[in-house]
């Protein structure tokens, strides 16, 4: 298949970068949410992203063996139908209104999500010129900032409602009284879910009915049966180095993320419909980062953006933790738009020159994915018990983007 071919099926994966991006970005909002209806703290409630993200350590290794055996395709709708059926499954948690079920649906959805993470990124980078793999990633994850836009700004409102009462400060004439209050906060998180899964469902039928291409490591299935996985890939320095700059970079990424709305309330004192605005503010920073930082990749090397992107997002990072307060949220949107391009940088970087062995670079990055589970965490636990000086917990994903800027240094170099 020519390359003037790769049209179609390329506007197809794009569509799965936006879904992904939405599923993901929504969990701000349900940590906010959560922290009302389940009645949690934020380090408690933080660990709605270590049910997500946990998904993508456990899964990538067995979703590349499944792809490996079958093809691309199937992992995707299989993955579509899955994150579908989660999204569904808001319906009876709201009746359960207990923490343990919302977790567990949050790991079916990423789940499903890791499925298309798995497959999307590298059948991006093979689809077309292998010296511009960077480029047509990061155009692909612009629609990645499409999604976490819209949901930051539009679908966040229609969850949180501007009211965050306790037991002790819920108007004594609240129609219903407590339990009232939260059956409607517990209700208003079912429907950008079913938003969600209503088009996980429409793209999977399109999938289904639409023929993709078979690159060069599925055209040969048929002939060797091969490894499902090779571990020894990761000898391969530039892929190592990769996998652990994709830790820290989706951790510290995640930490600012996922933390964001209750920086802006708890913190910075603004009103959560405010908060909303501002998030929607900070994915639209990320979003024409995207946009700005593929431009740019014309002209300017990716392994050198990533460098300055990296130690830009060093020194707002140490902003926010010496200044905090609305000085530190205005830094959070320049960290957004620094932010931008690293991940689809890295990840394309880091599979270059892989060959048949682009399947299991893959899964090891996903799995770096990892760092989502366990760095915003500590970060949630630095703000919540140093309350007094709750900023210094922003030296983490400082410390996170030195690791990215060591990558677009010397890491992404291959030498082996």
């Amino acid at each position: 298949m020519k390359q003037r071919n790769y049209a179609l099926p390329l506007a197809l994966i794009f569509s799965l970068f936006f879904l992904w991006a939405i599923s993901s970005n929504l969990l701000p909002t349900m940590i906010r949410q959560l922290m009302k209806t389940c009645e949690l703290n934020p380090f408690e409630a933080s660990f709605t992203e270590t049910a997500y993200w946990l998904a993508y350590f456990i899964f990538p290794i067995p979703i590349a063996m499944f792809m490996k055996r079958y093809s691309y395709k199937a992992g995707i709708v299989f993955g579509l139908l899955l994150a579908a059926f989660g999204g569904l499954l808001f319906f009876p948690a709201a009746i359960l209104k207990e923490y343990w079920a919302y977790l567990s649906i949050f790991f079916i959805i990423a789940t499903g999500m890791c499925f298309l993470e798995t497959a999307a990124n590298p059948y991006v980078t093979v689809l077309g010129n292998p010296e511009t793999a960077p480029r047509r990633l990061n155009l692909a994850q612009s629609f990645n900032g499409l999604g976490a836009f819209i949901s930051a700004m539009f679908l966040s409102k229609l969850v949180l409602s501007g009211n965050h009462y306790t037991r002790e400060t819920l108007p004594i004439d609240y129609p219903g009284g407590w339990n009232a209050y939260i059956q409607f906060e517990t209700d208003s998180m079912k429907q950008p879910y079913l938003i969600l899964a209503l088009l996980l469902l429409i793209i999977a039928v399109v999938f289904i009915v639409s023929k993709l291409p078979r690159i060069q490591d599925e055209e040969h299935q048929g002939e060797k049966e091969g490894k499902l996985i090779d571990f020894g890939v990761l000898k391969r320095s530039h892929l190592r180095w990769g996998v652990i700059a994709q830790f820290f970079y989706n951790g510290g990424q995640t930490a600012i993320n996922s933390l964001f709305l209750v920086y802006c309330c708890s913190y910075a004192g603004l009103s959560e419909s405010v908060a909303t605005t501002f998030f929607g503010l900070y994915m639209l920073a990320f979003l024409l980062g995207r946009w700005i930082g593929t431009l740019l990749m014309v002209r300017f090397r990716p392994q050198d953006m990533l460098l300055v992107y990296a130690l830009l997002n060093v020194i707002l990072c140490g902003v926010i933790a010496l200044c905090g307060g609305m000085v530190g949220l205005y830094a959070m949107l320049a960290v957004s738009f620094f932010m931008s391009i690293m991940y689809p940088t890295q990840f394309s970087l880091a599979l270059k020159g892989l060959g048949d062995n682009t399947k299991s670079g893959s899964a090891f990055l996903v799995m770096a994915i990892v760092g989502n589970a366990c760095l915003p965490q500590l970060t949630a636990y630095v703000m919540h018990h140093f309350e007094a000086v709750y900023y210094i917990a922003y030296l983490i994903p400082l410390v996170c983007f030195l690791f990215c800027a060591y990558y677009g240094w010397k890491g992404y170099k291959v030498v082996d």
